[in-house]
């Protein structure tokens, strides 16, 4: 039983023999049974102590969570009068903003299936996850139609494009949604059904697509930010990542509706010094960005303090330490480190500011299971090195794609990263076992950067790893091998620099390009990405 009749998700994602073991809470709704993530974070809300406060802040508007409700309401009506069905799919391309996160609820409450995309993101970026997730529908904001356009127009059949963010606009989606009902009953999911696409950046291949339930989401909700970060109605968020970033969907949007809180949306650029104002302006309690970031606020927010300020939250990327003692120094708080994965939606391993251990991520979060296992698959014991196993009320579910038998192993979601679990069961965190670049909290493939450079008629072969850096973590860098009639130098590497942000998204171009005679392989050809890596010690 589903609420959901279009099954184009459903009918391509794994086997069950093939997910993950799924741990739930006795009092949690199971998968068959009745749930709609959006009736449960924001319909019953009004029945809250918080209906009528603040959900969305930004310079210009103010909507509590009351409003939120009918302007929620009126976009699915709309998006339902224009002939979808529950099970569609709609893409959705904006920076962080009230209209992005009304559209976002909208969608999910209508039983449609979110596919968020990340801002930056390029038309040939744009175009392979149109032609994977199949959207019926684009909602963008005014401000990011131009790569969206050339996206739809490389499509063989027409895709509808409806624009927010721009009051002057006739039609859009705020037009189209003024005049429909303020009252609209939630679709009739159950627990399994398709809330969302998360595509993620493989390290072979292309695009990974993680498909997360209604009750997927709503666990999320439930385990984390109950057991770990502990926020309340009275808090006021505010951060960097993405909401098309599972991240800051989860920190920016979700996470605070569970328990009533506000959220401030800064416009325009942030930086260092823009992001501390508006932490000031917005009395923020709780902050989200990566270690990157927050290494760069350190000198700002010390000479300007935000007095309100009582939660840290740090992921996307390995935290320092010299970035928690600095941030600590400088603001008096204890960095709430955590581990994730998209695949997961979110942390699962984390420990609130006074339960820290300096050197490790964390403990596991309640209501998972972790270990790390050898290459066998075996549990190791405590001390030893191996690969970060999981499982718990998320998991993986890859839509259409032999990797889900690599990422899930005997129930266990393998993430990727190496690590070592103490007798006290706190995470230290190693490495990444795979290829994955990870700079500034952005996961970045190899082999899409190494698409693009080859596009490029100066190149005639290349290999991309991350090489360590101690302002972003990991930058991209570039190995290449040169065509005839091709000679190195600054001017040639910049014109690469170039064209690969003429085509993927500006955080993926490689800061660092290496000319070599030839590239490592194996007798097979196989290219041997660790002696690149190795270059960069030698």
């Amino acid at each position: 039983m589903t609420g959901q009749t279009d099954r184009f998700v459903h009918d391509r994602l794994p086997s069950r023999n093939a997910w993950p073991v799924f741990i739930y809470a006795p009092d949690s709704p199971q998968g068959g049974e009745p749930l709609n993530l959006i009736h449960e974070l924001l319909d019953k809300s009004l029945q809250a102590s918080w209906a009528d406060k603040v959900l969305f802040r930004d310079p210009n508007q103010t909507i509590t969570y009351r409003e939120a409700h009918v302007l929620v309401n009126q976009r699915a009506c709309a998006m339902l009068h224009m002939g979808l069905e529950p099970g569609n799919r709609v893409l959705l391309r904006g920076t962080n903003s009230i209209g992005f996160a009304l559209a976002w609820l909208a969608v999910v409450k209508a039983g449609l299936v979110a596919v968020a995309t990340m801002p930056l993101l390029r038309a040939k970026e744009l175009s392979e996850i149109i032609a994977k997730a199949k959207p019926q529908l684009v909602l963008c904001d005014v401000s990011l139609l131009s790569e969206i356009n050339i996206a739809i127009n490389e499509q063989a059949q027409s895709l509808p494009l409806i624009s927010f963010g721009d009051s002057a606009a006739y039609h859009d989606l705020e037009s189209l949604s003024a005049n429909q009902s303020k009252n609209f009953e939630a679709c009739a999911t159950i627990g399994d059904d398709i809330a969302m696409l998360a595509f993620t950046s493989g390290t072979t291949g292309s695009p990974k697509v993680a498909c997360h339930s209604h009750l997927d989401v709503w666990s999320a909700c439930n385990a984390w930010p109950r057991h770990v970060l502990n926020s309340t109605e009275h808090d006021v968020v505010v951060g960097t990542p993405p909401l098309a970033f599972t991240f800051g969907l989860g920190g920016l949007l979700l996470f605070p509706m569970a328990v009533g809180a506000s959220v401030y949306f800064a416009q325009g650029p942030l930086n260092p010094e823009t992001m501390v104002k508006a932490m000031q302006h917005a009395a923020c309690t709780i902050c989200y960005t990566a270690p990157t970031f927050y290494r760069q606020m350190t000198t700002v927010i010390a000479s300007h303090p935000v007095p309100s300020l009582r939660i840290s939250v740090s992921a996307g990327e390995a935290l320092p330490d010299a970035t928690r003692q600095s941030w600590k120094s400088a603001t008096g708080l204890e960095m709430v480190d955590g581990i994730g994965a998209t695949e997961l939606f979110h942390i699962f391993i984390s420990s609130a500011a006074e339960n820290v251990r300096t050197g490790t991520i964390g403990q596991v979060v309640p209501g998972y299971l972790a270990c790390v296992m050898n290459e066998s698959g075996e549990a190791l014991p405590p001390g030893q090195i191996g690969r970060l196993a999981v499982r718990g009320p998320t998991g993986c579910k890859y839509m259409s794609d032999q990797r889900q038998q690599s990422y899930v192993v005997n129930g266990w979601n393998i993430t990727g990263d190496m690590a070592m679990i103490d007798i006290d069961g706190y995470v230290h965190y190693q490495s990444r076992s795979d290829d994955m670049i990870i700079s500034a909290g952005y996961n970045i493939g190899g082999p899409e950067v190494e698409d693009a450079l080859l596009s490029h008629p100066a190149v005639a072969e290349c290999g991309v790893v991350g090489k360590p850096d101690s302002e972003r973590g990991m930058v991209v860098q570039a190995f290449c091998v040169l065509s005839k009639g091709y000679k190195p130098g600054p001017e040639l590497i910049k014109r690469l620099q170039d064209h690969v942000k003429s085509s993927l998204a500006p955080y993926k171009y490689p800061r660092d390009i290496v000319f070599l005679n030839q590239l490592p392989r194996t007798p097979t050809g196989k290219l041997q990405r660790f002696k690149l890596r190795d270059l960069n010690s030698t």
